[in-house]
């Protein structure tokens, strides 16, 4: 009989926030060090080109590393090569330990079933041997070095120029890998170039692929769907995963979880996590997160398990955003609590708050403002501006408070 735990929903969030490494109990380096240790945790940190505050990936790491600082991730992918680019959740930062789960991935490039990438394929991989063939040669390279098209402005990622398809596609199918970035571009070399000799290459089995994606996930988030372990790293098929799931579930390493008020959602955790769960200690920290944090990515887990309806409201026309334009959720403890607009006046050095607003229910005391207060100075200070300025709160009255405390 398959064994099955009952959890309260505060249970479940204290479990996934320590699994998330934002608790404040976890011993993380304040070095490089560090930031391995945070990306191995979570498998990936994904990257985001929006620079309106600092990008997602960096802001990320910072949630979890307050020392860190992007020459860190910088140094890691292009001097420790700690680190290396692919797809993850998306476009992703991952541990260059993970590296060997991802070559059936890479391998199937070479026979790409997606619609766009055939339709590339077909158009622009005539291309591909003399862009390969360039960077043997001269070394690594970026798309501004290749060729232009003189009639055409640079697009987005479905309007690329032919040679950024032949790089991308040479990358997804592993011939090439971002060997650092400049000025956030992506400059390629030859993946021989690239990674270093202590890396395990040998070709993982599908079930070797299957079972550490539903361990990874887990171990990101403590408690997941299998909808959600699915998501976590697209790296393999929907069926293998689904397999791995059930006979690690038949085996006794993971079990299912029903967690209090989410009509009978069939969740699933480690064992092993599920019973050292009341070791850890109530969270009372203070944590701003970006629209792309690990936490809060899957946005019914998180109304689910936070009672927390989140969306990114940048691509939807202004008039239509309830929030603002890139909302970052607060979250105090174990609960998400709040969310802010924040945007970056760089040259101003002035780090905006357009507007904070509060969940329902939440009464924001000294204790917590203090703390937000607080929070709020440093990631002014990791935005590099001098000043916060709140614009607008929900309720009015915070503004005053939050004015005094961040004199």
């Amino acid at each position: 009989m398959t064994k099955c735990f009952k959890i309260s929903k505060d249970e479940a969030r204290k479990i996934t926030v320590n699994a998330q490494l934002l608790d404040g109990q976890a011993k993380i380096p304040k070095t490089k060090n560090g930031v391995v240790k945070i990306i191995e945790q979570l498998g990936y940190v994904q990257i985001d080109t929006i620079h309106i505050v600092e990008r997602a990936h960096n802001h990320t790491l910072w949630a979890r590393h307050p020392s860190y600082k992007p020459e860190m991730l910088h140094s890691l992918q292009a001097k420790g090569r700690k680190v290396f680019e692919y797809r993850g959740h998306a476009a992703s930062y991952l541990p260059m330990s993970d590296f060997r789960y991802y070559l059936p991935w890479k391998k199937a490039y070479d026979d790409p079933h997606g619609k766009w990438e055939k339709d590339r394929m077909e158009k622009f991989g005539h291309l591909m041997k003399p862009v390969l063939n360039r960077i043997k040669k001269e070394g690594p390279l970026g798309s501004a070095d290749f060729e232009k098209d003189a009639d055409k402005k640079s697009g987005t990622w479905w309007d690329w120029r032919p040679y950024k398809v032949a790089l991308e596609l040479l990358f997804w199918k592993g011939d090439l890998m971002i060997t650092e970035r400049k000025n956030f571009h992506r400059i390629y070399d030859l993946t021989e170039r690239v990674l270093p000799d202590w890396v395990d290459t040998k070709y993982p089995s599908d079930d070797e692929v299957g079972r550490f994606l539903v361990r990874k996930a887990l171990q990101a988030h403590g408690i997941m769907q299998e909808r959600g372990i699915h998501q976590h790293i697209r790296a393999i098929s929907r069926k293998v995963m689904t397999k791995s799931l059930k006979e690690m579930v038949d085996e006794g390493e993971v079990v299912e979880v029903e967690v209090e008020g989410t009509k009978g959602k069939k969740y699933y955790a480690s064992e092993n996590d599920l019973k050292n769960a009341h070791k850890k200690a109530e969270s009372k920290e203070v944590n701003i997160l970006c629209p792309f944090d690990n936490l809060i990515i899957y946005r019914d887990r998180t109304l689910d398990l936070f009672n927390f309806d989140y969306s990114l409201e940048c691509y939807t026309p202004e008039k239509k955003r309830k929030f603002g334009y890139f909302v970052h959720p607060i979250l105090y403890g174990n609960n998400l609590i709040g969310r802010m607009d924040p945007r970056a006046d760089r040259k101003a050095g002035i780090y905006q708050v357009l507007n904070l607003s509060f969940e329902k229910g939440f009464k924001p005391d000294d204790e917590f403002l203090n703390k937000l207060g607080e929070k709020l100075s440093k990631v002014c200070e990791f935005n590099g501006c001098g000043e916060v300025e709140v614009l607008k709160t929900t309720p009015a009255g915070i503004k005053s408070k939050l004015k005094k405390i961040l004199k």
